[in-house]
């Protein structure tokens, strides 16, 4: 009887002291919009994801849902993870915004950060990327290279973050081209491979030689390439496997030393709610290695724009400039506020047609 007492208080002391150990950890939850297999958004997100279990180790347990729709899906799927016992939570889609909101006020405790939004709360941080430097690298480069000068543009959803990329990109392909023209599908998903062919194909049917993309699969990597002389470019990821044609460079996410910041921050208490908006210069968006079929003319001049936006000498966003309706918005010299290009809702003068309501 007395070793069987000693028997069952070692094994009771091991059951708190492995309990204990799980709660030592801190848990990390990811809910991503995407497969983490897409080549594109959700497979840098979950890179950054995996930065963080290589960083912290057994310190840390992460868990993530892939393929999460915008909505109510999305609200369930956090207060699951909330419910499992999750510290900290990313939300990694726009389309998250309120879901977070939502679920962060049913859970004080919880640390909240939500990517591309705006809406803060005592938990809840916003964090994105300032994709549209970016897009006046590959602006650039598409003007100069493009022979039919017609660039093609695949949006996802008309929101401010994807309507400062059509901006951007337009503004310094005219520069260098006077001549170009930009035409623009929308095609109302972030991940739809089949969606975003099709949209690739029809832009290269009305003669764009050149495509860019604010989607997330390589679909119109390997429609372009199925077409033959069309260029393209990564779209979050590298998406090297298609250079050095048709992708000759690329827009490349890097959350990873993001979530290792935030992460440890929850570890050692010092977690704030905080507003990041990062880009070249601090290596949020890093720019892929342009191949071999670009010009090196074309090549130096891509560089020199990216070397002196990350230095802050040059704002993508420069006057003159007007909008679409040719109301002047940017006097000479002058360089947009933030404010302004978080709530973008226009097109600037050039670019034809609407932006759909």
């Amino acid at each position: 009887m007395k070793l069987t007492k000693i028997l069952t208080g070692a094994v009771l002391a091991f059951g708190l002291a492995t309990t204990a150990m799980a709660q030592d950890k801190t848990k990390v939850g990811f809910v991503f919009v995407g497969p983490v297999g897409d080549g594109g958004w959700t497979y840098e997100h979950n890179k950054g994801r995996l930065a963080v279990e290589a960083e912290f180790g057994d310190k840390v347990e992460t868990v993530f849902v892939e393929s999460v729709p915008e909505g109510a899906d999305a609200e369930r799927v956090m207060t699951q993870m909330a419910l499992g016992g999750a510290d900290l939570i990313f939300t990694t889609s726009f389309g998250y915004m309120d879901p977070t909101i939502n679920v962060a006020a049913k859970f004080p405790k919880v640390k909240f950060e939500h990517a591309t939004g705006y809406k803060q709360a005592e938990n809840v941080s916003v964090y994105s990327a300032r994709f549209y430097e970016g897009r006046a690298v590959q602006g650039t480069i598409a003007g100069m290279m493009t022979k039919s000068n017609t660039i093609g543009y695949i949006g996802s959803f008309p929101i401010p973050e994807v309507i400062r990329g059509i901006n951007s990109a337009y503004i310094h392909a005219k520069k260098v081209n006077p001549d170009v023209k930009f035409k623009i599908v929308w095609a109302y998903t972030w991940f739809d491979p089949a969606k975003e062919a099709d949209a690739a194909k029809v832009l290269i049917e009305q003669g764009a030689d050149v495509i860019l993309q604010h989607t997330d699969s390589t679909a119109p990597q390997a429609a372009a390439q199925a077409a033959g002389n069309v260029i393209t470019f990564g779209q979050a990821s590298d998406m090297i496997e298609f250079a050095p044609l048709p992708r000759v460079s690329s827009i490349i996410d890097d959350w990873a030393p993001y979530y290792i910041e935030r992460t440890k921050a929850v570890m050692d208490g010092t977690w704030t709610s905080v507003n990041t908006w990062n880009g070249i210069g601090k290596g949020m968006v890093g720019i892929g290695e342009i191949s071999d079929a670009v010009p090196a003319d074309v090549k130096a001049a891509a560089l020199a724009i990216k070397d002196s936006i990350a230095s802050g000498a040059y704002h993508p966003f420069t006057g003159p400039l007007n909008k679409q309706d040719g109301s002047a918005w940017l006097a000479e010299g002058e360089t947009a506020d933030d404010g302004t290009l978080a709530g973008m809702n226009f097109y600037v003068e050039g670019i034809e047609g609407d932006i759909p309501k």
